[in-house]
């Protein structure tokens, strides 16, 4: 089962749940289920690396557009725990390809909150995989209350923030960035 073959009642109940509580605050700026991905990003001090990286890899419009997505959105400190000079690496013209494959593999096409998710991986056993729009599969698993999300390498980003709305998906801030298999 995909995230476009989500039983669109499962999603209702989670979005009615959701859109009945204002959405929460990321690095201390306001977001605004009105607005779409990228305007609410670029608010966020807690998120320039990843909006530099985001205008690096020339993905700033396809997030603009109407979607749905939802977006595993690293930190700064998530980025400042990859290896040194890796970021600075990255955002080179010459990587926008091996940058853009790795954005887009924190982007699944669809929109899906914490509560739906969740849901799938009880219905599944304790794990859902889930294709991004970059082609990698993530797990998705539990940790106590929280959501967890697994790179194909094993790399185990916790979802820290769930549920940031967006007029064109959903926001989950995560701990760790997600490679794609190396």
């Amino acid at each position: 089962m995909s995230f476009r073959n989500l039983s669109l009642g499962v999603v209702a109940v989670a979005l009615v749940a959701t859109s009945a509580l204002a959405n929460p605050k990321v690095g201390g700026a306001d977001m605004f289920a009105s607005k779409n991905i990228i305007e609410n990003a670029v608010n966020s001090p807690a998120h320039t690396t990843l909006v530099a990286a985001v205008q690096a890899a020339g993905l700033v419009d396809v997030l603009q557009t109407e979607g749905p997505f939802t977006v595993f959105a690293p930190t700064n400190s998530a980025f400042a725990k990859l290896p040194a000079g890796t970021v600075e690496t990255l955002l080179k013209p010459e990587n926008k390809d091996q940058l853009s494959k790795i954005l887009t593999c924190h982007v699944v096409p669809a929109k899906a909150v914490a509560r739906a998710a969740m849901k799938m991986i009880s219905d599944d056993g304790g794990a859902y995989k889930v294709k991004t729009v970059g082609g990698c599969e993530l797990t998705l698993k539990t940790s106590g209350q929280y959501l967890t999300v697994t790179d194909e390498n094993g790399g185990v980003a916790r979802v820290t923030i769930a549920d940031v709305i967006q007029s064109n998906g959903v926001i989950h801030v995560v701990n760790r960035v997600l490679l794609p298999k190396s």
